[in-house]
């Protein structure tokens, strides 16, 4: 036996840093409910269509399962905000930005996009343009989460148009059902927001409470379309109107704001 054979193997280093919390928690449910509202409008818009398809009916798909399909990506924002706002006050798990970003893909990127390919394919008569403008969307989403993931945290403001607001605006361009190529115009501008340097406030403190107040509403409206109310298709056309207004003006905004504090400075 050799005194190589006798050596001891080093002992190794010793981890000072506290392994992160892998079990689920509060936070981690919410983020979860956030992917399966995703999936479940994915799902309302599959049935949707297929039922459209095997009737051979004209037209959009009904209100109803439309209105349950946005309904269920709004109950998502929703639950996106929130789950942050519970992580930092309850303390997340250290799976929690992974599981984050996951959901997003589902609620933000697949659903919207699945939205728009149901829309144009029925309303275009065509897959090609849908399909393209949507892939755009997703992949939008993917690279958005991703350097999102890259950057250091803590700034006031997101570099480019936030998910679910991205989603929304999808789900805007459909519901007022313009011609298949201006839609298919407007979801790409769309895409390029996201990846853009365009710079929109992030929702902290109130600004969150406003945002999921304005998500509720976008609820309760799409019940009272979905269920035929009076007054509902007029509503859900104004309060698409003013998400895509809000989306378009609020970066130049933002650099207004600036430019006025950088002047009194």
């Amino acid at each position: 036996m050799t005194p190589t054979d006798t050596a001891r193997a080093p002992e190794p280093a010793e981890v000072s840093e506290e392994a992160p919390r892998l079990r689920l928690g509060i936070a981690d449910y919410l983020t979860l409910g956030n992917a399966l509202c995703g999936f479940l409008a994915v799902c309302a818009l599959a049935a949707a269509q297929s039922a459209h398809l095997a009737a051979g009916a004209s037209g959009p798909l009904p209100k109803t399962a439309m209105a349950t399909a946005v309904g269920l990506m709004m109950i998502a924002a929703s639950l996106d905000v929130l789950d942050g706002r519970v992580a930092r006050k309850l303390g997340g798990s250290g799976m929690g930005a992974e599981l984050d970003n996951l959901a997003d893909v589902i609620s933000f990127g697949v659903a919207p996009a699945f939205f728009f390919v149901v829309w144009g394919t029925i309303s275009g008569g065509t897959w090609t343009l849908p399909v393209a403008a949507a892939g755009a969307i997703l992949l939008a989403v993917i690279v958005r989460l991703a350097r999102f993931s890259c950057q250091a945290p803590g700034a006031d403001y997101f570099t480019g148009l936030p998910c679910p607001f991205g989603a929304m605006a999808v789900v805007t361009i459909v519901l007022l059902d313009p011609p298949l190529l201006v839609g298919v115009a407007a979801v790409l501008l769309v895409a390029w927001l996201m990846v853009s340097r365009m710079e929109y406030p992030k929702p902290k403190g109130r600004k969150a409470y406003v945002v999921l107040g304005m998500l509720g509403t976008g609820v309760v409206l799409m019940v009272a379309w979905g269920l035929g109310l009076p007054a509902g298709d007029a509503l859900i056309y104004l309060m698409s109107a003013l998400v895509l207004l809000f989306i378009v003006t609020i970066p130049f905004y933002v650099i207004a704001t600036r430019r006025e504090a950088s002047r009194v400075e």
